[in-house]
């Protein structure tokens, strides 16, 4: 029997698509500051949805005693080897302790020392409980008024018109339900990619990864699609973690100042350099020099020290805490064996994402991004997430009121010019609909009501017969093509341009694969565009890494055509679809006090 699919047309004046960090303390900031109704789209329940569904330890973007905002933009900076935004990672410093006090005014606990001041860990990192930090924000905004949440609701499209956007699709992934949401301003706040690459632990232990495995992309393959200009995917993102439970490192090396050293108990983070790629590529060398495995040396701290770590554990990473149980021996008894994960796509630690303004407004008019889809400003973590989830929601409201200042002139001087005109024709040529705030004349035009396709192309993959492979099929030739190719783990994330240019073509081969998929049910559906959105986003990987012609971040792009860095190099790698092709665009550096504005030209 034929499926076929509900439609459901929804209006708001604020759509966040993604209910995690971000999206959360937008929709706080949009009521704190305005009565702008705001709908949150969410893939699965924001109650424990996002990067902090399982919870955190703590705080690690965070201006302690005696450090300034702008120390923290140099520590990035760094970090990322210059190709950095200073003026976004500036803007969203200075906001760092401000959303922290916030947290906490919620519930959110944080560690206090005898005076009752934080407890530091590190120059930028306060210590929390942080288990049910992601219920606190939940519960926050579901105490609002006039917001409505969207749970299990997988959003895949923009709806776009002029470079501006109107709203978004999406379905229902428990009901057969799809939906038009037409909404004033959107603020996307989805999460970034895991599952491009093949993991560390494939097949039935693949969702042990360091990244969520529910986060794939959407965010950036929406604008990728829709002509959003996009940046720095090159700058992948490799974390170092502990084998086998791909548990964090930082709550050791930082927590009890656990050295990085070889198999012979020779340090070797000093060899190489401490930031966070040189810490990947330090190990990464060990290992192929045959001075491996590597190690987190915690043999020998204290037995107070043995409980803090597996109590730390618990909060945010419980398998490792079993690791040591099920081994009968403490962290001071044995040292933790580290590697590095498959490369993840993340803005929230590199500066992969869209190219935005210092509000965070994207290159499409009225559409925002904040948190790990928006580009240029790494580092930022949980708060800095928060922080950009205030400027875009600030940005929006912003925009609103100086459209409705110039609509009120423009209905003004049409009245006064036209005054033998009715009425009625004055409120149709001033419609909120001509700035996108309601869609009530849309659907008596044809050329504005895409819904129709979009409705076709769902429903052709619930009813497509005889498929000649799965969903998980692709998925995984995929995950092997980037791996292979495109500088995975195989390769000691190495990759050379006859290497990329495969990839490329393969991944050709396995997006027009992709267009001949069957889904049983909604949920699956959901797999199919989650596995379109990789593709989708894996073209434009391949893309940046080609185009960026040096190797600055050892592990992160390891270019082995071109193995050195160069000051010519100094710029940003960006790129737009246009005409149905990859553009990329060199874009020059952008200073903490300088204002950039987008020509949207």
């Amino acid at each position: 029997m034929r499926k076929e699919l509900k439609l459901k047309q929804l209006t708001t004046d604020i759509l966040i698509i993604g209910g995690g960090t971000a999206g959360c303390y937008a929709a706080l900031t949009v009521r704190e500051h305005s009565d702008a109704t705001v709908l949150i789209a969410e893939k699965a329940n924001i109650k424990r949805s996002g990067c902090l569904a399982a919870g955190v330890n703590a705080i690690n973007a965070y201006i302690v005693k005696d450090r300034t905002p702008e120390d923290y933009v140099d520590y990035a900076k760094k970090d990322a080897d210059n190709i950095v935004r200073e003026d976004l990672l500036l803007t969203m410093s200075q906001g760092l302790n401000r959303v922290t006090k916030r947290l906490e005014d919620l519930g959110l606990i944080i560690l206090k020392d005898e005076q009752g001041e934080y407890v530091a860990r590190g120059n930028r990192n306060i210590k929390i409980n942080g288990e049910n930090i992601k219920p606190i924000l939940a519960d926050a905004v579901s105490s609002l008024e006039d917001v409505e949440i969207l749970n299990r609701v997988n959003v895949t499209d923009y709806i776009i018109k002029d470079n501006r956007i109107l709203g978004a699709f999406a379905f229902s992934i428990d009901k057969e339900i799809f939906y038009e949401i037409r909404a004033d301003k959107v603020i996307c706040a989805t999460g970034g990619a895991a599952g491009l690459y093949r993991p560390n632990n494939p097949g039935f232990s693949r969702h042990k990864m360091w990244y969520p495995p529910f986060n794939t992309g959407a965010g950036y393959a929406m604008g990728i699609r829709a002509g959003a200009e996009m940046t720095t995917f090159e700058m992948r993102f490799i974390a170092l973690r502990c084998k086998d439970t791909i548990a964090p490192t930082g709550t050791i090396a930082q927590g009890v100042g656990a050295r990085q050293v070889n198999s012979l108990g020779e340090i070797y983070e000093t060899k190489y350099g401490i930031t966070t790629s040189e810490r990947v590529y330090g190990t990464v060398k060990e290992n192929l020099e045959g001075r491996g495995p590597c190690y987190l040396r915690t043999e020998g701290i204290t037995s107070v020290q043995d409980d803090e770590l597996k109590k730390a554990y618990l909060n945010m990473a419980p398998s490792q805490t079993l690791k040591w149980i099920e081994a009968g021996k403490n962290p001071s008894q044995q040292n933790v064996e580290i590697e590095g994960t498959e490369p993840y796509i993340v803005g929230g630690h590199t500066a992969s994402g869209y190219w935005v303004d210092t509000k965070r407004r994207t290159t499409i008019e009225g559409l925002y991004a904040a948190g790990d889809v928006a580009g240029g400003c790494p580092q930022k973590y949980v708060t800095g997430a928060l922080v950009e989830g205030e400027i875009a929601a600030l940005a929006a409201l912003e925009d609103r009121k100086e459209e409705e200042k110039a609509r009120k002139s423009t209905a003004a001087v049409t009245t006064e010019k036209h005054f033998q005109g009715t009425e009625q024709d004055i409120l149709t040529k001033n419609s909120p609909f001509n700035s996108c705030s309601s869609f009530n004349s849309y659907e008596t035009s044809e050329e504005l009501h895409p819904a129709n396709e979009k409705l076709q192309e769902l429903e052709a993959i619930l009813n497509y017969e005889n498929p000649v492979f799965t969903i998980e099929q692709l998925e995984e030739a995929m995950q092997k093509v980037m791996d292979t190719y495109a500088g995975g783990i195989s390769n000691n994330y190495q990759f050379n341009e006859k290497q990329l240019a495969i990839a490329d073509e393969k991944i050709d081969q396995l997006i027009e694969l992709s267009s001949h998929i069957h889904a049983e049910d909604m949920h699956e559906l959901m797999f199919a565009y989650e596995l379109k959105e990789r593709l989708v986003l894996a073209k434009s990987v391949i893309a940046h890494l080609s185009a960026r012609k040096e190797t600055r971040w050892h592990s992160f792009a390891e270019n082995l055509d071109y193995p050195d860095k160069k000051d010519e190099w100094l710029k940003y790698v960006n790129s737009r679809l246009v005409d149905g092709e990859l553009k990329i665009i060199y874009r020059e550096l952008v200073g903490r006090e300088d204002i950039y504005e987008h020509s949207h030209s």
